[in-house]
C-alpha cells in the first residue's frame, strides 16, 4: 500500500483541517469533500495531471509493445507499466481522504489495488525470469534488471508492511505503535514511485529495447515527470508529520 491512513477515535474541525493541507497550495486544494464518493479523488486538484503524465506513459509502451509480433517477453513490460499504474491509482485514490470514513473506504480500496497491482508486477517478474532461463540469458546484469529487482522487493516489503499496520496493528505492539510509522510507509510508497519510473526509464536502454521496442528515453522521462507534477503537490503535510 503507498500510503496506508490510521482511523483515529474522534474527528475534530482542526484536525480536519491540518490534513486539508497538500505539499503545494492552500487548505482544502486537494482534499476530498464530506458529500463526494472515492471516484473524484481520482481528479481532484492536480489529479487530472497525474493522470495525463501515467497514461502517456502507460499508452507509450503499450503501443510499442503491440505494433510488433507479441512473445512471451511482450508481457513484462505490459503488466510492468500496468502496475506502475495501478499504484499511481491507489496513491491518487487516498491522497485527499482526511475523515475517518473516507480514509477507511479509502485505505481498503487503496490496498485492493496495490494488491492487484502487486499481483501484475510479480506476473511480470516471472514472465521475464522464465524468458531468461528458456533462452539461459544473464540475469540481473544490466542498471534495468538490477533496479528492477530492488523495485521488486521494496513493492513487496511495502505491501506487507502496510498490510500489517493497517489492517494487524496488534503486530507492532499496539495501535498506536502502528499509526507512529504510517508517515514512513507513505514516504516510502512515494520514493518507491520515483523509483518505479527511474527503472522504465532505464529500460528504454535495454538491447531489447534499442532493436525491438524503440521507446524513447525522453518520452519516459517527460511522462514520468508530468505524472510526479500531478502527484506530490498533492501530499498532505501533516501525513508526512511536517
Amino acid at each position: 500500500m503507498a500510503s496506508a491512513t490510521g482511523i483515529p477515535e474522534t474527528y475534530s474541525t482542526n484536525q480536519g483541517r491540518g490534513e486539508d493541507e497538500p505539499l503545494l497550495g492552500r487548505a482544502g486544494d486537494a482534499s476530498q469533500q464530506e458529500d463526494q464518493g472515492l471516484q473524484f479523488n481520482f481528479f481532484i486538484g492536480t489529479a487530472v495531471i497525474a493522470q495525463v503524465g501515467i497514461w502517456i506513459l502507460a499508452a507509450t509502451i503499450w503501443a510499442s509493445v503491440f505494433v510488433q509480433p507479441l512473445i512471451l517477453f511482450s508481457a513484462h513490460p505490459l503488466l510492468n507499466s500496468a502496475g506502475i499504474l495501478l499504484t499511481t491509482q491507489a496513491i491518487l485514490l487516498l491522497q485527499p481522504t482526511h475523515t475517518p470514513k473516507q480514509k477507511k473506504q479509502g485505505t481498503n480500496i487503496h490496498a485492493a489495488l496495490n494488491l492487484t497491482s502487486i499481483l501484475t508486477l510479480i506476473a511480470g517478474l516471472v514472465v521475464i525470469e522464465y524468458n531468461k532461463i528458456a533462452h539461459a540469458g544473464a540475469h540481473f546484469e544490466s542498471p534495468h534488471a538490477i533496479l528492477g529487482l530492488i523495485t521488486y522487493i521494496l513493492f513487496f516489503l511495502q505491501a506487507i508492511i502496510g498490510i500489517a499496520q493497517y489492517y494487524t496493528p496488534g503486530l507492532f505492539g499496539s495501535t498506536e505503535k502502528a499509526k507512529s510509522i504510517y508517515k514512513y510507509h507513505r514516504m516510502s510508497g512515494y520514493v518507491l514511485l520515483v523509483l518505479s519510473l527511474v527503472t522504465v526509464a532505464a529500460a528504454t536502454q535495454t538491447g531489447f529495447n534499442k532493436n525491438i521496442l524503440h521507446i524513447q528515453l525522453w518520452a519516459v522521462v517527460v511522462a514520468s515527470v508530468i505524472a510526479l507534477v500531478g502527484v506530490l503537490p498533492r501530499i498532505k503535510k501533516q501525513k508526512l508529520g511536517l
